[in-house]
């Protein structure tokens, strides 16, 4: 316990502590959407498309931190939005379109990646390392949660619209068009921010978890916003508490937490649990 609480004095320990927080509100909050949208596994696949970008920022620019994020970025919205402008402009499917494209972009980021011989950092980069995570990373995780939850606010009523029924926001003179592609580049700004706290194969985990468990406990969006947030944030922070004292992996046991909250909204939830469904 003692060694716990002298880790917990360590800015090392402190950062993190934060960063869990940060990043398990902002995925909470726009996890919502990604539910509402019915695109889980469309972002899960998308997850893995940052990695060219990561690749291609090393090869020119070398390991700088900021780099490397422009380019996940820039990965991330050539293949999310590449994928909904072919299926805008053929008859392919958005998932089909996507999943072709996603497996292209990560096999050609691995092979980059593995011949500039980075093994090590291509599997922080697959499953996170949070504890490396520095003040400029920190900042940034600020900012672009700040404005996913501003921007999610300020556009809450034309967002839902769309999303329920987009010909209905459209007729309404909503840009129903735009508000997608809108919502495809702030998923994948919150997506990056948490690259590197849980990795591209376990931040589905963080950016669906909380806004399912809220969709279990609630009819009103607004609250699953709000809601799926302080249910990122807080589950995030537990599972830092938990992950020392266990020596588990901190990225893994955030996931870890997250779909236990799910589990247990899922069976006991007073509208939409199993216990109700038995008791008829």
């Amino acid at each position: 316990m003692n060694e716990f609480l002298q880790f917990l004095n360590e800015p090392l320990a402190q950062r993190s502590l934060w960063a869990c927080g940060v990043i398990g509100f902002s995925n909470g909050f726009v996890s919502a959407l990604v539910v509402l949208r019915r695109s889980s596994l469309q972002i899960g696949t998308l997850s893995c498309a940052l990695l060219p970008g990561i690749a291609l920022a090393i090869l020119l620019f070398g390991l700088f931190q900021l780099s490397i994020l422009l380019g996940a970025v820039l990965a991330g919205l050539m293949v999310g939005l590449g994928s909904l402008f072919v299926s805008y402009t053929s008859r392919m499917e958005h998932d089909t379109s996507l999943s072709v494209l996603h497996t292209t972009a990560f096999a050609l980021g691995y092979i980059i990646l593995i011949q500039l011989g980075l093994q090590q950092k291509v599997d922080d980069w697959l499953f996170g390392n949070i504890m490396s995570m520095g003040d400029a990373d920190l900042w940034i995780a600020y900012i672009i949660g700040a404005l996913a939850v501003l921007s999610v606010t300020a556009l809450q009523r034309p967002l839902l619209i769309t999303l329920f029924d987009p010909r209905a926001a459209t007729s309404m003179g909503i840009p129903a068009r735009a508000l997608n592609y809108g919502i495809f580049a702030l998923i994948i700004l919150v997506l990056v921010s948490s690259l590197q706290a849980v990795g591209s194969f376990l931040t589905l985990g963080l950016l669906v978890a909380p806004g399912a468990t809220m969709y279990l406990l609630t009819d009103r969006p607004a609250r699953m916003f709000w809601g799926g947030g302080l249910i990122g944030g807080l589950g995030a922070v537990c599972a830092f508490f938990l992950s020392y004292p266990l020596g588990w992996h901190l990225g893994a046991t955030i996931i870890v937490v997250l779909g236990s909250l799910f589990l247990l909204a899922y069976t006991f939830s007073p509208r939409y649990g199993l216990l109700r469904l038995c008791r008829k």
